[in-house]
């Protein structure tokens, strides 16, 4: 199969002039381009090592990279509360509920950090009304009553919100249905729920209103989460981007020896120190990566082994999720095991360039998929190529084959290609990205160089 473009892995950070390095460095990022030389990437790593590694601290300049980032905005979320007021509105549906998670989150600013879920539900309901001929969202938040002083401590925007609560003695669904009883509830008008709800909270709702259809929200509902705005993809690249410094950071101060542990503890600290949080890591050696999701027997790292790192955590509760498999200058790797990692780069920029506004999100998973197979590693690529990312790590739409999802102007998703040959080895390379106004893929990570630039520069 022939490329648009071509890496040329010959090219040495050595042989670069540096009239050629200053010109190119001085570009705009949005210049920046899918199969740029390895040689300017090998001295952005450099120039970044010199400012994340140094004597002075072990992360220092880590926590500078994203210190400007700003939580969302309670004016966007009210925005967001008016489209799906006009949606319902518009659908004829009487209501939309959701609990504690990333929907809730998303609506109403109460996600399960600040609510964690328990048997007793605690549930966001908004309602479209009419006020001088507009749709406008009407907030209602049902709670336990002896936690209604807490619940009441939550930053809900709403323009017009309430507080319902519900005795120990009474039924929490019955008491949801009657705070919305100003409402049409019927078959013709139904509730909408959130499409992550426990079953419970569900058959509750129907059993409350036998009158009443209850059902999950439709794609015009979550698509408003899917297609993300501006402040989103800020939050979403910044996080993305720190993580991947993060690793660079790390694999400067590994050396041939050190264990899967070790390492697993510098990710997190260098995370830590960039300022992400719910942060996780998952650090695999040579052949223990060969199981996409590891064996932990702790490893020495030998000189044959190439290492990778899945990193992640969340920034004002948007998600990173970076994999880089990478070796060390004191490594021998095997010249096979060089190759798989080449071939799997190939798959992940192919994907990167068939994603795109109107395409079928399995589409770019066969992309992928047939490039891999055609190269002799059919079987070994054993995982769908990725996944929607934002307020949860793993969220809709997904790139992977039996779906028929529609790409569209803002999603985000994963990309991570893989080789998996067990007692082996295992290679996998994972950016995130998201489609832009043009309907054209672009890396959360193009700001610091994009993809991985060789397995020497991840």
């Amino acid at each position: 199969m022939k490329f648009d473009n071509h890496v040329d892995t010959s090219v040495s950070r050595e042989n670069i002039s540096q009239t050629f390095v200053i010109s190119r460095l001085t570009r705009s990022l949005s210049e920046w381009r899918v199969f740029y030389s390895l040689a300017i990437c090998a001295t952005v790593f450099y120039l970044q090592l010199l400012t994340f590694v140094n004597p002075e601290g072990r992360w220092a300049g880590l926590a500078s990279h994203c210190s400007g980032a700003q939580p969302i905005d309670g004016s966007e979320i009210l925005q967001r509360q008016e489209s799906l007021a006009r949606i319902l509105y518009d659908n004829g549906a009487s209501a939309y509920v959701a609990e504690p998670g990333a929907s809730a989150q998303y609506f109403g600013n109460i996600s399960e950090a600040t609510w964690h879920l328990s048997e007793r539900p605690l549930l966001l309901i908004i309602s479209p009304t009419l006020e001088e001929g507009n749709v406008v969202a009407k907030i209602t938040v049902v709670t336990p009553a002896f936690e209604e002083t807490r619940a009441r401590l939550l930053l809900v925007p709403g323009i017009d919100i309430s507080f319902v609560s519900w005795a120990e003695d009474e039924d929490p669904y019955t008491v949801a249905l009657n705070a919305l009883s100003a409402l049409e509830l019927g078959p013709e008008r139904p509730i909408y729920v959130d499409g992550m709800m426990r079953y419970f909270i569900v058959d509750g709702l129907q059993k409350a209103g036998p009158g009443v259809r209850v059902m999950f929200a439709p794609p015009e509902v979550t698509q408003l989460r899917t297609r993300k705005s501006q402040a989103e993809l800020d939050l979403l690249r910044c996080a993305n981007e720190v993580t991947v410094l993060c690793i660079r950071a790390v694999q400067a101060q590994m050396y041939i020896g050190i264990r899967e542990s070790q390492v697993l503890a510098m990710i997190d600290e260098a995370l830590a120190a960039a300022g992400i949080t719910e942060r996780w890591a998952l650090v695999l050696f040579g052949e223990n990566a060969a199981l996409p999701h590891g064996s932990g027997n702790d490893r020495a790292l030998g000189k044959a082994d190439l290492i990778l790192i899945d990193a992640g955590g969340t920034l004002f509760e948007y998600h990173s999720d970076v994999t880089r498999t990478f070796m060390l200058h004191d490594s021998s790797i095997p010249p096979e095991h060089i190759t798989i990692w080449y071939d799997v780069r190939a798959a992940q920029t192919l994907a990167h360039a068939a994603a795109r506004e109107g395409a079928n999100t399995s589409a770019v998973d066969k992309v992928a998929r047939d490039w891999l197979d055609g190269r002799g590693y059919k079987g070994h690529f054993t995982h769908r190529l990725g996944h929607g990312i934002g307020l949860e790590d793993h969220e809709a739409p997904y790139l992977r084959g039996g779906t028929d999802d529609i790409i569209q102007t803002g999603n985000a998703f994963s990309n991570e290609p893989g080789i998996y040959i067990e007692g082996k080895v295992g290679i996998r390379l994972e950016d995130c990205f998201y489609i832009n106004q043009d309907g054209n893929s672009v890396f959360l990570t193009e700001g610091i160089g994009g993809q991985a630039f060789s397995p020497l520069y991840p």
